[in-house]
């Protein structure tokens, strides 16, 4: 695992000083090596984090004659097959390394060859003869790529702290900020700039030296299969579940650096040890963390398993000091990010850092095998489907003149809902519109609905034919997990130099899992059916069923102490009410209501936290560019 960060110039010689400066920023992704390689207007570079072959890993690299140069952020799971074919071609490897697959792969087969990986990546390829730069990024978006079109050249990096030092221009953009409040994060393709995208995932971009642009998409997620499963067999669909599970599981085993494994108690992460203690030799190392407040404490579950394979497991009881870590957090983020779960991560992340470099984990299950409740209460309010539209229009009049003291889920504006997938969104949007009418000032309100959302976000809907659980898997397992899940795993693990990586976000158990139908999935409230049935034998009972409790913190209570004089200093502060997004009365109101225990608004409280920190982060990194440009334009001008 590592950074990458470079430029390719229209005009104009790379400094390999500016490419240094830009991998500076990113030291916490690798702190093990740094590389940097320039030819003429192009400049690359990396920090490494040392997994596989640890002599002869160092980045950039080349092939035999100098004429592609890669710099690669990833693991290659499938890179010794690969690396075969390629030598039966007559390509001559230096290294034992899976990034140096990836030059010969290019050579014999271009941008086609992207489809052959199978991993987590970001990287950028330096075509010398053809003077271009070629970057891509995985299926899933589990590592980051930004990058920014400029008339002097593009610019691109794993973070956006990168961007700045290079001097790409970095105006903000309000109108992403305006999809923060509908997420709780900026989605793909979008960042807090104007000039500054991100890379989607499945996809590829070519930037020549003259100018041109071609993009590309090596793969999408197959459409969520509807309801019905009559056409298959139950058992073998069990089967190539199990199967397909444990490669991908074994598959992400390997490393020449000590490996462990996130355990939370949870269905998909006691899973993941299962496998990894039936296919490992040695006892796994297993990490635990836990709070003092019950309802956010897993340990006891995630003991059971651990007592079960006999891991070598590490668990603590945490207590943090909250403020340094939502600060800490915010300058890692880069952008405004109010999932307040980066939290425990960056906690598990920074505790298993202390024993092992690599860790598996178990996100992506509940998008894959329908394990959110979003899901049940999708077809817990089916039964609303059959309201008459006149009716429902009527209701969502009336939800638009309630009080906020009314303020729920504001049922009523769900049953007015115009169709399911409306409903889905009213229900669970970060903060839904009931809410943002009432905190946000007009110009910073977006309707947020099913027609406005495909319009920014055409790659997270599924065929309009498939039905309303089918486009909510879709959703959740693009747009959300690409915005929300992978940025929170992957700024957080990367901030305690710990690679992460994710089994049930194998590509292939992704293809199969969305081909088995929904109904296998969730039902009678709850979810993973189908995963349960296929692998449940192998976890002790009493974690199978229980309800899910998330990965959280005590927001709430640390609100109301040790955050208290924070957040008021923040909320309540003069710069902040001078921004002009919010009504300061009505967050005066979120706060006094919270304090008082009336209502729980912790969630609420720590978007505009989240939000307020970055803004004052990038105050005070605008005003160390400037210094850097000025010393810049001095420099030149000797």
């Amino acid at each position: 695992m590592c950074g990458i960060a470079g430029f390719l110039l229209r005009e104009g010689v790379a400094q390999s000083r500016i490419v240094s400066a830009m991998c500076d920023q990113i030291r916490h992704r690798g702190p093990d090596d740094e590389g940097v390689y320039t030819d003429g207007p192009c400049g690359i570079g990396m920090r490494r984090l040392s997994i596989i072959d640890l002599s002869t890993g160092h980045q950039p690299l080349s092939n035999e004659d100098a004429s592609v140069w890669v710099a690669f952020n990833g693991e290659i799971y499938n890179y010794r097959e690969l690396r075969e074919r390629l030598a039966g071609h007559g390509h001559r490897f230096q290294t034992n390394s899976d990034t140096e697959t990836l030059v010969h792969l290019y050579e014999q087969e271009g941008a086609d060859g992207i489809a052959s990986l199978r991993g987590m990546f970001a990287f950028c390829i330096w075509d010398a003869r053809r003077r271009e730069i070629l970057l891509a990024r995985d299926r899933f978006g589990k590592k980051p790529l930004y990058y920014a079109e400029t008339p002097n050249g593009l610019y691109f990096a794993s973070e956006l702290k990168c961007l700045g030092v290079a001097g790409a221009p970095l105006e903000i953009d309000e109108d992403a900020l305006r999809l923060y409040f509908l997420f709780g994060y900026i989605p793909d393709p979008y960042s807090p700039y104007r000039a500054v995208r991100k890379l989607m995932p499945g996809c590829w971009l070519r930037y020549s030296s003259e100018g041109r642009v071609e993009t590309g998409r090596y793969w999408r997620l197959p459409p969520f299969a509807g309801r019905d499963g009559a056409h298959q067999d139950r058992e073998e669909v069990r089967r190539r579940v199990r199967e397909t599970f444990d490669e991908a599981v074994r598959i992400r085993m390997e490393a020449d650096v000590p490996l462990g494994a996130f355990l939370s108690g949870g269905i998909d992460s006691s899973l993941v040890v299962a496998s990894m203690s039936m296919q490992s030799s040695a006892p796994v190392r297993t990490f635990s963390i836990g709070f003092e407040e019950s309802g956010f404490n897993e340990l006891p579950y995630a003991r059971m398993v651990a007592e079960k394979y006999r891991t070598q497991h590490h668990e603590i009881i945490v207590r943090p000091d909250s403020v340094d870590l939502v600060t800490k957090l915010t300058r890692h983020f880069d952008e405004p990010f109010a999932d307040a779960s980066a939290i425990p991560t960056y906690i598990v992340s920074d505790f298993a850092a202390q024993h092992v470099k690599v860790a598996l984990s178990g996100d992506g299950g509940d998008e894959m095998f329908g394990g959110y409740e979003s899901f049940f209460e999708i077809e817990k309010y089916r039964v609303l489907d059959g309201i008459p539209q006149p009716i429902r229009r009527m209701l969502s009049a009336i939800a638009e003149r309630l009080p906020y003291a009314a303020y729920g889920k504001n049922y009523l504006r769900m049953l007015g809902c115009s169709s399911p997938l409306e409903r889905y969104f009213e229900l669970h949007a970060y903060m839904a519109y009931f809410l943002r009418k009432q905190m946000l000032c007009p110009q910073w309100m977006l309707a947020g609905d099913v027609a406005f959302l495909k319009s920014i976000l055409p790659d997270a809907f599924a065929p309009s034919g498939n039905d309303v659980m089918a486009q909510a898997m879709y959703f959740e397992a693009t747009a959300q997990l690409a915005g929300d899940m992978l940025v929170k795993v992957d700024r957080a693990s990367m901030a305690a130099s710990l690679e992460v990586r994710c089994p049930m976000l194998d590509q292939r158990l992704a293809e199969l899992a969305a081909s088995i139908p929904h109904s296998w999935k969730v039902r009678n409230g709850s979810g993973k059916t189908i995963l349960i049935e296929a692998l449940g034998n192998r976890l002790p009972p009493a974690t199978l069923h229980r309800r899910k409790m998330g990965f959280g913190v005590p927001l709430a209570r640390w609100f109301r102490t040790s955050l208290k004089d924070f957040i008021h200093d923040h909320l309540e502060s003069r710069r902040f009410r001078e921004r002009g997004i919010v009504r300061p009365e009505f967050v005066a109101y979120l706060l006094e209501e919270h304090m008082s225990g009336r209502r729980d608004n912790s969630d609420h409280l720590y978007t505009l936290l989240a939000l307020e920190l970055w803004y004052r982060q990038e105050e005070d990194r605008r005003r160390a560019w400037r210094v850097l440009a000025d010393r810049r334009h001095q420099e030149a001008a000797r």
